[in-house]
């Protein structure tokens, strides 16, 4: 993480003035300390107004994305974003506005448009910001999780980094006979925010990604499949070779897909799915589903909803981790954890206001996990796919879902899916136009096994996952 060097604080009274080209950090237009004056500008004019308490926040965003398809430039698109957000409290009334005009009129008229809203709000006790005991201080938020890596890459390097992830594909094979394109996107921006209860802080992050998609064959028997890497920093990226190279082998091996009977077996999901398992998991646990009481997993702080070998640990300062943050997103403080020991949940994933509706603590999840790694006790160092298909005998290796399909009142699980039947170990052909169905309750209680394939899927860690049973509905 990069702050801006300036130590100097404007002053809550004076309008900030337009930064210069001097005060420009690494690409963005706008400064941090022109930012915290923008929000102590927007807090001091709510508190002028009659509020009870205020937060704001003032972000910037900007980048390039560059794609092409069939060895031709397709589109260049960049991107700058600005917001500012209030947030005014008037009693238990909460209004909320944003503005991306950055004059003092625009600021003010805003706040008041913030303000207007909360007093023709209902009261609700609930909304309020998060206790002056759990705000993060200064001197506890982390500076070091290396997450701004900016990526000064030009149009045309980044096409032809993205032609070159495209040539890597169509070269893999003479049966790659098209394509869908390639991409690469470079991503940063930056945030102050602040609140009444004491809040000051912010911080620059990046995202940077290259990604193509690959079609196998051709007539009544053509296949497509994509592959791409996603970093923080882009020197972590893999290279166009090896991505291109990667997409073609799997729409490759996707080629004479077959229909299967319906049956039951045991389903194994590939790592990049799995993470997906683990996410309907969190959001079944997570506040604004259990207060609302649509989850399938209500009440289950303390018992066992996973089997006893699986371990599942949050931790929010992980370096260059995409779920990494020195604070959640009301300024709550976090803390590395144990969401899931031996199957039994340990805690929620809990705000300040869904906290509240529940009777309980925050738990630093305003706006999500933070770095989720879901393990095994059982899994061994060579538990690769290989050991997993060993592992799995005779049943169906899922590679690619369709739909969304997951009821979280009932736990009902239906998704369109494609993939390998596999018998006693091996791969013996590709299936398509499957259903796959369970119930969300049952799969997570019979997961079988976990690959020591760990993929990482945006905030979420984990290698595939053999599920002992499920129904499989072809034809």
């Amino acid at each position: 993480m990069k702050k801006s060097n300036t130590s100097s604080r404007v002053r809550a009274a004076s309008r900030p003035s337009a930064p210069s080209a001097a005060q420009a950090d690494r690409g963005f237009a706008y400064s941090r300390a022109f930012f915290e004056g923008l929000v102590d500008s927007a807090l001091q004019h709510a508190k002028k107004l009659g509020a009870t308490d205020a937060a704001a926040q003032a972000s910037e965003g900007c980048g390039l994305s560059v794609s092409v398809r069939k060895g031709e430039l397709e589109n260049v698109e960049r991107n700058r974003d600005k917001s500012l957000g209030i947030t005014v409290h008037v009693g238990q009334r909460r209004g909320n506005a944003s503005t991306s005009d950055f004059s003092q009129v625009a600021i003010e008229q805003t706040v008041q448009a913030a303000f207007d809203i909360a007093r023709f709000t209902a009261e609700d006790p609930f909304a309020a910001l998060p206790d002056e005991a759990d705000i993060a201080q200064p001197q506890e938020q982390r500076t070091d999780l290396e997450l701004f890596f900016p990526w000064e890459v030009t149009s045309e390097q980044a096409a032809q980094i993205a032609l070159a992830t495209e040539a890597a594909a169509m070269q893999v094979d003479k049966r790659i006979t098209n394509s869908e394109g390639a991409g690469v996107s470079a991503q940063q921006s930056h945030f102050f925010s602040a609140h009444t209860h004491g809040f000051r802080g912010g911080y620059a992050s990046s995202r940077h990604s290259l990604s193509v998609s690959p079609i196998a064959g051709k007539g009544d028997d053509m296949q497509r499949d994509a592959w791409y890497s996603s970093q923080r920093d882009a020197i972590d990226l893999a290279s166009p070779e090896a991505v291109g190279r990667y997409a073609a082998e799997r729409a490759l091996s996707r080629l004479r897909a077959r229909k299967i009977a319906t049956t039951e077996c045991p389903v194994l999901f590939e790592s990049p799915l799995a993470a997906g398992l683990l996410g309907s998991f969190v959001q079944a646990i997570s506040g604004g589903a259990l207060y609302r009481k649509s989850s399938f997993l209500m009440n289950s702080l303390g018992k066992q909803v996973l089997p006893k070998h699986i371990d599942i640990l949050e931790d929010p300062f992980v370096k260059r981790g995409k779920g990494s943050s020195p604070f959640d997103d009301e300024g709550v403080r976090v803390q590395a954890r144990s969401v899931v020991e031996a199957g039994k949940v340990q805690g929620y994933f809990l705000g300040s206001y869904s906290a509240r509706k529940l009777g309980m603590k925050t738990t630093g999840n305003a706006g999500g996990s933070h770095n989720l790694t879901l393990t095994s006790r059982l899994t061994r160092a060579g538990d690769n796919l290989d050991a997993m298909l060993e592992k799995l005998g005779t049943g169906l290796l899922v590679t690619e879902l369709m739909g969304s399909g997951v009821n979280y009142v009932t736990g009902d699980y239906s998704r369109g899916a494609s993939g390998f039947w596999v018998e006693k170990g091996r791969i013996v052909y590709p299936v398509h136009e499957i259903t796959i169905a369970g119930n969300m309750k049952t799969m997570l209680k019979e997961i079988v096994a976990v690959g020591a394939d760990s993929y990482n899927y945006g905030a979420k860690s984990v290698g595939s996952i053999l599920i002992k049973r499920m129904k499989v509905a072809g034809s």
